[in-house]
């Protein structure tokens, strides 16, 4: 066949046009290879090594998983993100959907609430956690004070506390992320049709009735997402730590991802950081992944 046969032509340049968006991806995917992927596969190589990053990695097969599993920090640091998960995640949900039905109303000057509620979420975490860090001093901190000054109740050490000091990371981390959560269950919530409030007023159903049949299920599918993405928050906290607590007092509030950072750029424990990660990652995959199969029992897609 001829070059400059129209029929010939008229193939190529089809084929171009069906080729060209991917040509355009290509920069963007070779990126992802060699500084995603490669990453990916480099950091679980060094998982099965013995590295300080001055000496040349040794590989020691297993040895950095069966220290770890071994090792009593390692579970109270395991547990420590854990109890952080659970008293974050809920208090978030709760709390972001009591905002956004609170300003979900046609009211006038409800956009500056939605505002308000949302500005910590682009606030830094850093000047977020320096400035609880102050307000928790159990000196001279506004909470203290007004404990004092209201009920008359001493206020603990809030970061000096074993006990406290979780807490207080917890309240931390929900004044800083509720707003986000708040957004997408408003949007949500503004996409539920009038119509099916109407007809279960219609029905003589009260505020709470409609909340729990109509606004609950036709909302499903934004909580799942909003739990999803805040459980995978949650077992990646490491600012608030890094700058409150560095993970006391007596290693409360050490948690995986500030473990790894310590391993990592404090001990030179490369290897032993990277199978931590590991771990970490599997996790979430595996809560992930369960939540996506049980979806079915709950989440209200119609």
């Amino acid at each position: 066949m001829s070059y400059f046969d129209p029929t010939y032509i008229k193939r190529m340049r089809s084929i171009a046009r069906v080729a060209e968006p991917y040509l355009y991806l290509v920069p963007t995917v070779i990126g992802l290879l060699l500084f995603s992927a490669g990453a990916v596969v480099g950091s679980l190589l060094i998982s099965f090594s013995r590295w300080d990053i001055i000496t040349s990695p040794e590989w020691i097969g297993v040895e950095n998983y069966r220290l770890m599993f071994r090792s009593e920090l390692f579970w109270t640091v395991f547990w420590n993100t854990w109890y952080f998960t659970l008293l974050y995640v809920p208090l978030t949900i709760l709390t972001s959907l009591a905002l956004a039905l609170l300003v979900n109303q046609r009211l006038k000057g409800i956009a500056f609430f939605r505002t308000v509620y949302f500005f910590p979420v682009v606030s830094s975490m850093i000047a977020v956690a320096l400035v609880w860090s102050w307000m928790y001093n159990p000196e001279y901190g506004l909470l203290n004070y007004l404990l004092k000054s209201l009920f008359g109740i001493q206020g603990p050490a809030w970061l000096a506390d074993s006990g406290w000091a979780m807490p207080a990371m917890v309240l931390v981390a929900v004044w800083k992320t509720t707003g986000y959560s708040m957004v997408i269950f408003l949007a949500g919530l503004q996409g539920i049709p009038d119509e099916l409030y109407e007809a279960a007023g219609l029905d003589g159903a009260g505020k709470w009735a409609q909340f729990r049949n109509v606004t609950l299920p036709m909302l499903s599918p934004t909580m799942f997402f909003v739990l999803v993405i805040t459980l995978i928050n949650s077992f990646q906290v490491f600012e608030q730590t890094y700058v409150m607590t560095k993970g006391g007092p007596a290693n409360a509030t050490m948690t995986l991802s500030f473990f790894i950072y310590q391993n990592v750029f404090q001990f030179f424990k490369m290897g032993y950081a990277a199978a931590m990660s590991y771990v970490l990652f599997a996790i979430i995959a595996v809560i992930t992944f369960a939540q996506f199969r049980l979806q079915k029992r709950w989440v209200f897609i119609g």
